[in-house]
């Protein structure tokens, strides 16, 4: 819906039917502000001014999103990154969710990287 916030709804989404663990497969549609952290960043990149979703994907857990996105601009110049809070939908995003009702995804550190990394385990 125009306005919402982009990645704040898809962890809403998850939360309302009271699910722990799902995956975005695909997204679509435009954006008005666009926030993405590219690799090996800090701090996310704002992008003002509309772009398209060419591509959407990632996890959702009750610990928050892991989402990766594409996105275009008029001049089709294409940007890719992590999705930030801040991603304001300009006038749709169509989203397919697939929720795993039996599962829960968690992070824990990783060693090697320092990284947290997804963990999937069954519902108890």
């Amino acid at each position: 819906m125009p306005g919402q916030d982009l990645r704040e709804s898809l962890e809403g989404a998850l939360a309302e039917r009271g699910c722990d663990a799902g995956f975005v497969i695909a997204g679509l549609g435009s954006l008005a502000t666009t926030r993405l952290r590219f690799a090996g960043a800090a701090e996310p990149s704002t992008i003002e001014g509309p772009v398209e979703i060419l591509t959407l994907a990632g996890t959702l857990s009750g610990g928050g999103a892991h989402l990766h996105m594409s996105v275009a601009d008029a001049n089709g110049h294409v940007v890719g990154g992590h999705v930030a809070r801040g991603c304001i939908v300009r006038t749709t995003a169509e989203v397919l969710i697939v929720l795993l009702p039996e599962w829960t995804f968690g992070r824990n550190p990783d060693p090697a990287t320092g990284y947290p990394e997804l963990v999937v385990q069954p519902k108890r």
